[in-house]
């Protein structure tokens, strides 16, 4: 028996900053613990400005400090529905270091992962991918690639 076919990746026009955090404030609604979301993308194409729509939606907390954490590689976040981890993975050389920053205690939680190609044999396969791109002006282009079945994307 063939396996069914992956559906097609969702498009979508992000024209400003603000756009792209309420990218991830729609995502929030979407995720359950055990959940991750790779975010790839190159610098300063938003993906720590969609992580801290993601972060201020499931904390419920509009004002909510998210750093990038680029120095530190994670920072865990308290939130309703239960601890959200933010991986930014720059500085990591490769998967080993994974270990370190509590990479198994993370996956029952949900995780955002910035810089997923550095995950190589650990990175989830059923995550949601968001590859953010720069495109005209200020305004950005996402896609978006899994959990069809909450996206709404047919095959």
């Amino acid at each position: 028996m063939l396996s069914p076919l992956p559906a097609p990746p969702r498009h979508i026009m992000l024209p400003d900053d603000a756009a792209t955090a309420a990218l991830g404030a729609a995502l929030a609604g979407l995720v359950r613990p055990g959940d991750a979301l790779l975010l790839s993308g190159p610098l300063g194409a938003g993906k720590t400005s969609l992580a801290r729509g993601f972060l201020r939606a499931m904390t419920a907390d509009p004002a909510l400090d998210v750093p990038s954490p680029s120095f530190t590689l994670v920072q865990e976040y308290a939130t309703p529905a239960g601890a959200v981890f933010h991986f930014d993975l720059w500085r990591l050389n490769g998967p080993e270091g994974l270990g370190e920053l509590g990479w198994e205690d993370a996956r029952e939680a949900i995780m955002l992962v910035e810089w997923p190609d550095r995950l190589g044999p650990y990175r989830p396969e059923e995550a949601l991918e968001v590859t953010l791109d720069h495109a005209a002006g200020e305004g950005r282009r996402a896609v978006l690639a899994g959990w069809p079945d909450r996206l709404g994307i047919a095959a």
